[in-house]
């Protein structure tokens, strides 16, 4: 039931996909037909840059709090869409008064991102359930390090997802959930400004560039510039062409240990689903609390209060025992 609930909800933002361009009419200005299809793509990456810092524990969407500032404020996550936090919480919200608060916002998130790739044409796959939620947040730094940034290449991505017992093909598979989304121009322009990067296609880079007239432009570009809004294996034929946009992506054709991998997912997008789901439970899984471990949260953006101590229930409970005892 937590599944379908979450299924129907994201349902919503991205109904407008499955209507064809023969049915589709006109639109006045300042609207489109993709607008709420950036909901999946930020669930998604939601959950990634929460289960690659410390664990798939929702400590991403906790708040700041006396003890420190948190993972939201550190300089990957602050493009992380705001509203991506609302839907979890308002599902958080619709799940807790239906069942009662025994579904954590690991879990909710997980189920988020997972029906984000269903409901935009990916595959659909089971998630294993029962994390229990983070009781606090990484600092900067450990998000910094755990993250994988535009900019890296090839043997960065790798070890970077060695050390959490992910292969190359995971690495790759994962990376193709950038076949949705969209990308903020600083995250890439350094390969633009001021000199272009020799791996990236010149058609693609001019089109980059009217996108992005320079290097610290607010603009966005699509990250998948063949069916954004689709998620599908275009992502890797897009690298083939070199036209991927982030370092981190077209490095991936480019060095010979993933190139192969980047090619078999290009020619085959039942290879890459396959392997995409695998990577995703593996990742799913990372370190995760369960059982007595955290704590189930009532709100996604808080630690639950600690229960006070009732010194006369205590107290009462000891004599209750003492009388028992003699």
């Amino acid at each position: 039931m937590v599944s379908s609930t979450v299924a129907s909800f994201l349902l919503v933002l991205v109904a407008s996909f499955f209507v064809t361009e023969a049915q589709r009419p006109a639109l006045v200005k300042g609207l489109s037909w993709s607008f709420l299809l950036g909901q999946a793509a930020g669930l998604l990456r939601l959950y990634f840059h929460d289960c690659f810092v410390q664990r798939c524990d929702s400590s991403v969407l906790l708040d700041g709090s006396a003890g420190g500032p948190s993972e939201q404020t550190a300089i990957p996550n602050l493009t992380l869409r705001k509203k991506s936090f609302k839907i979890i919480d308002d599902l958080r919200k619709r799940i807790q008064a239906e069942c009662g608060q025994v579904v954590s916002c690991s879990d909710i998130t997980a189920i988020a991102a997972r029906d984000s790739v269903v409901l935009t044409g990916g595959p659909n796959y089971d998630v294993p359930l029962g994390r229990k939620d983070g009781l606090n947040f990484a600092t900067e730094q450990a998000t910094i390090d755990n993250l994988v940034a535009p900019f890296a290449n090839t043997t960065t991505v790798l070890a970077r997802l060695a050390v959490k017992g992910l292969d190359a093909t995971d690495a790759v598979a994962l990376s193709g959930a950038h076949t949705i989304g969209i990308s903020h121009c600083t995250s890439f322009t350094d390969r633009l400004y001021p000199n272009q990067d020799s791996t990236m296609d010149k058609t693609f880079a001019n089109n980059l560039k009217r996108s992005c007239p320079t290097a610290d432009s607010n603009n966005t570009v699509n990250m998948d510039i063949r069916s954004p809004n689709v998620f599908d294996n275009k992502y890797f034929v897009d690298l083939m062409n070199r036209q991927g946009l982030f370092t981190s992506d077209q490095d991936l054709y480019t060095d010979r240990r993933t190139r192969g991998i980047v090619t078999s997912f290009a020619v085959n997008q039942s290879l890459f689903y396959e392997k995409f789901v695998i990577g995703m439970i593996k990742m799913g899984q990372l370190n995760v609390l369960t059982g007595g471990q955290g704590e189930i949260r009532n709100r996604c953006d808080r630690r639950n209060k600690d229960k006070k101590v009732d010194i006369a229930t205590v107290v009462e409970e000891l004599e209750e025992t003492f009388s028992a005892l003699f």
